[in-house]
């Protein structure tokens, strides 16, 4: 009768977690999925999100390295589609590592799936500031700032903003806003370019593909309009 016991207390600790939305003693569910049964849990430390355990389908893989901001509009988002066209679903998570004024820190967690399991490895996403510094080309002045990527040139005035030149920063900066997000199937990024320590000049949008087993540029644009940024508005993942 006792080995019965311990037989049926062993099954109940091992299908626990498989729950959706079950509990992790000394961890909060951060993010949700219920549709396909994944939950992001966190354990709160120093303000923060730390120590993160996914729960994908019923097993549970750790990344103790994450963190996250713990403000509920900055939740963690979970994407479970098909980014690189091979016809099986990857898991996407993107991460607030900081946020304010003027400021949105993202980064983003891709794994491939089979068979209702997890890839435990990521697949490597190309740095947006390391594609930027790579191929595109700045400059600013008094007058207006130039953003060159490729055989493309775009111009915008800047003396209708009125900058007090010693506020002017020496070139247009990037990194203040890093924002993921899955449009269309397409994993896709936005970097705000910066002129002054309150002013940005709109965004650098790069959609990445998955190349040589990671995700690279593919397309890089720089869009002046905000009303043509598909990440303002209705957003179709």
């Amino acid at each position: 009768m006792k080995n019965y016991i311990r037989l049926i207390i062993g099954f109940l600790l091992i299908i626990y977690p498989t729950i959706a939305g079950a509990e992790i003693e000394g961890y909060d569910i951060v993010s949700q999925n219920n549709k396909e049964n994944i939950t992001l849990y966190g354990k709160k430390m120093n303000g923060l999100y730390r120590g993160f355990k996914i729960d994908f389908k019923g097993g549970i893989y750790t990344r103790p390295f994450w963190n996250s901001e713990t403000n509920p509009t900055y939740a963690p988002l979970i994407f479970y589609i098909d980014i690189n066209k091979d016809k099986k679903e990857e898991l996407i998570i993107t991460l607030t590592t900081g946020y304010g004024t003027g400021l949105l820190w993202e980064e983003v967690h891709v794994f491939d799936t089979l068979d209702n399991r997890l890839n435990v490895n990521e697949v490597i996403v190309d740095n947006p500031l390391a594609i930027i510094l790579k191929n595109v080309k700045t400059k600013l002045s008094n007058e207006e700032a130039e953003i060159r990527i490729g055989d493309k040139e775009y111009k915008v005035d800047i003396t209708t903003f009125e900058i007090k030149p010693e506020n002017l920063f020496d070139d247009i900066g990037f990194g203040s806003i890093i924002d993921y997000e899955v449009i269309n199937n397409k994993l896709m990024v936005r970097v705000s370019g910066q002129i002054t320590p309150a002013m940005f000049i709109e965004d650098i949008i790069i959609t990445y593909e998955y190349r040589d087993k990671m995700y690279q540029a593919k397309v890089i644009k720089f869009i002046k309009d905000i009303d043509k940024t598909p990440f303002y508005g209705p957003i179709k993942h």
